[in-house]
């Protein structure tokens, strides 16, 4: 591989890894409060893309109970410029963040006020999952939709340079992913890392028991991290989206799949090691030549594999600690 081609690669890699870490976090989020995977995340990732779409563009075919139906007669008001898209955005992403703290209500609060084992509210979440995938394939069908190519505004549709002999290219969207995902990973660290809200957090999942008697209000916050995860996984699923469409219902179910490997990878619980596990992988896939792009996704779990043989706690991890 030449050095321009290794550059091009770099970049794809990094684009894609840096939109698992935004997603991996809504998983980190909720283990590290609740010590239990949210399964529901993946249709999460897939509601906030449909919602986004659904204010962008406003009208779906194909064979859903919505197929015809013209929400705006006119133009959409969140499209025609990158300003209106990005609030469009936004509010996919919040929208989002509400379906994840109704899932939280039904599926993990009512196993978590009962005693209930932290394996049935995973499976709880799974189930919830499950219908909402298929709601949403009830209202809008199957059908992959993409969105408009102004959706980010008159921009080119991709960059290029020279390096060397090589002519290096860059989609603009990949740019823009990168660029609004690293926004996020660094508001998310100062939200975490500086403000009462991440603190009260941190103590939630340090110790429940002890953060209610310092008068920190348990329920309330375990919400405000649902929210957040929501947030985090519907902005993802918007800006995969953007890049590749939004194909279909089941189409966040792959990439719940590699955000929970994003998590393994980098340590369980571990803020940083979302991150890092997200570019890992990111970069892994980029990195597999053009003639084996079909198993991509194997050497991303291989990697996984050979990497948790060597360090069981993932990159970022710490190792448990067994009291005698």
């Amino acid at each position: 591989m030449d050095f321009g081609a290794f550059i091009q690669n770099l970049l794809n890699g990094l684009a894609i890894g840096s939109v698992y870490a935004i997603f991996a976090l809504g998983y980190t989020l909720v283990f590290s409060i609740l010590g239990i995977i949210n399964f529901a995340q993946g249709a999460v990732f897939t509601l906030g893309a449909y919602f986004t779409y659904t204010l962008v563009v406003g009208q779906f075919g194909g064979t859903g109970l919505l197929a015809g139906l013209t929400l705006f007669p006119g133009a959409s008001p969140f499209s025609g410029n990158p300003w209106s898209f990005g609030l469009a955005t936004l509010v996919g992403a919040v929208l989002a963040g509400v379906v994840a703290v109704i899932v939280e209500r039904l599926a993990f609060r009512p196993m978590r006020s009962r005693g209930a084992d932290p394996l049935l509210a995973l499976v709880s979440s799974l189930g919830v999952s499950l219908v909402i995938v298929n709601l949403i394939q009830l209202l809008v069908g199957a059908e992959i939709y993409n969105f408009p190519a102004d959706a980010y505004g008159q921009v080119r549709p991709a960059l290029s340079f020279q390096l060397g002999d090589r002519t290096v290219v860059i989609r603009t969207v990949q740019i823009i992913i990168f660029a609004v995902s690293m926004v996020m990973l660094a508001l998310l660290g100062y939200v975490i890392g500086r403000t009462k809200v991440g603190k009260a957090l941190r103590a939630v999942a340090e110790n429940p028991g002890t953060a209610s008697l310092l008068g920190i209000s348990v329920d309330r916050f375990i919400l405000i991290t649902f929210f957040l995860s929501g947030f985090l996984g519907g902005l993802a699923g918007t800006l995969v989206g953007t890049a590749f469409g939004v194909a279909g219902p089941y189409f966040g179910i792959t990439y719940g799949l590699k955000g929970l490997a994003v998590i393994v990878l980098g340590g369980l619980g571990s803020i940083p090691g979302a991150v890092l596990g997200g570019l890992v992988i990111g970069l892994a896939e980029a990195f597999v030549p053009a003639d084996y792009s079909a198993y991509k996704d194997a050497v991303a779990f291989a990697l996984l594999f050979v990497i948790l043989l060597v360090r069981p706690q993932g990159l970022l991890g710490k190792a448990a600690i067994q009291k005698v």
